[in-house]
């Protein structure tokens, strides 16, 4: 992209990995590969990118709702993207003088071929979501291209959460 041409305008970071965790048999190893897929892999790329960065950048980081909230055995993954929203607010201070904007998007229950659920599990979030379905990638792609863009220009330092008003 630099070679080509020659700046970057837009970041995604979209790493993540659930461990299932419990309270009786915490694994500080689960925890140092969540936080270093979470936050550790983002805040290289951010280095490493920086230079490159000019005024009107962005950078959107890909949270979960579990950081708002997480379901039982998703304490660690939703404490790692946590600390993600917490980095993307501290960025965002950071390199707002600079003109670069740092946001992150939250999805709730989305369908992901890759991550199938039961159709139970699935009628479950339906029922819980104030818009009566689950998420799709096209919904979480629409928010983070919004976040990105010029329309989002005085937006930084936001965790858009994007579930269809499941927590509501």
């Amino acid at each position: 992209v630099i070679a080509r041409f020659g700046r970057l305008d837009v970041i995604i970071n979209n790493a993540g990995a659930v461990v299932p965790s419990a309270p009786d048999s915490f694994d500080a190893e689960a925890l140092r590969a969540m936080l270093d897929i979470n936050l550790l892999v983002p805040g290289t790329l951010l280095s490493a990118a920086l230079p490159h960065l000019k005024s009107g950048a962005s950078i959107v980081n890909i949270s979960s709702g579990n950081a708002i909230l997480p379901p039982r055995g998703a304490a660690i993954y939703g404490a790692s993207k946590a600390a993600l929203n917490l980095w993307t607010r501290g960025m965002a201070k950071e390199l707002g003088p600079r003109g670069i904007r740092v946001n992150a998007v939250a999805p709730g229950a989305t369908n992901l071929p890759e991550a199938p659920r039961s159709p139970e599990l699935t009628q479950l979030f339906v029922n819980d979501t104030a818009l009566g379905r689950i998420g799709t990638p096209q919904d979480i792609a629409r928010a983070v291209r919004f976040l990105a863009g010029d329309e989002a220009g005085f937006i930084t330092g936001q965790v858009l959460e994007v579930s269809g008003g499941y927590r509501l």
